[in-house]
């Protein structure tokens, strides 16, 4: 099956559509998969619900569909440094829900691995246990939490051979591997694209089962807050 597809139009082609769910890969602007956002953008695919951590920030990431108002919903951790979300959710034009990053990184993993809901005490006691449901086990509460089972995941790799197989570089592997478990498409943009049988198996951090499509390309390397201090 052909996986390598030539850009991030062609990659997306067939498979987006009007109020559909996405979950997206990144941290802050580390890993973010920049190409594939922006053909989202040309698209001009609407009403769009995205599970990721945060939302880039203004100009960047999933911040340039903010943008044009293309995003419904976002289910993030962390909200800060873009003032465009800000803006839409304090007016009520976006609807937010909040999940502790490591329940919406299990809530990922959890959606690729087939587990509808699991249990767990974060957020017990707050408004996150809002309207879930409560279990006791050994005496302490938990809360259920429902495993995310997106329409397409798209995700950001350093390396990938032709079937798929991912290898992620340093803090950018983050989100990107339960992203792309929970995906029923997923579709990858990598830095470089090696020969199959090239990556030693113990080095993969993702099996190509997982990735239906790939495409390669330049990407944006930012940092999100610079400090630096005379010498």
């Amino acid at each position: 099956m052909k996986k390598v597809y030539n850009s991030a139009a062609e990659a997306l082609d067939g498979l987006l559509h009007d109020g559909m769910f996405i979950a997206a890969g990144g941290f802050g602007l580390c890993g973010i998969p920049e190409l594939l956002l922006g053909a989202i953008k040309d698209a001009g695919t609407k009403d769009l619900t995205f599970a990721s951590n945060n939302a880039g920030v203004d100009d960047f990431g999933i911040g340039i569909l903010l943008q044009t108002k293309q995003v419904k919903k976002m289910i993030s951790s962390y909200v800060g440094e873009n003032a465009e979300f800000m803006r839409q959710y304090l007016s009520g034009e976006l609807e937010l829900e909040f999940n502790p990053q490591g329940t919406l990184a299990e809530r990922m993993r959890a959606g690729g691995c087939g587990i509808p809901g699991f249990y767990t005490k974060t957020g017990v006691g707050t408004v996150i246990a809002e309207g879930k449901e409560h279990k006791d086990f050994n005496g302490e509460t938990y809360i259920m939490e429902e495993g995310i089972f997106a329409d397409l995941a798209i995700v950001k790799a350093w390396k990938a051979d032709a079937t798929g197989n991912l290898v992620f570089r340093k803090t950018a592997r983050n989100f990107n591997p339960p992203a792309a478990m929970c995906g029923k498409t997923c579709v990858v943009e990598v830095e470089e694209i090696v020969p199959t049988g090239s990556l030693d198996p113990d080095t993969i951090h993702l099996p190509g089962i997982y990735v239906h499509r790939i495409i390669q390309g330049e990407h944006e390397k930012r940092i999100e807050q610079r400090t630096t201090r005379a010498a």
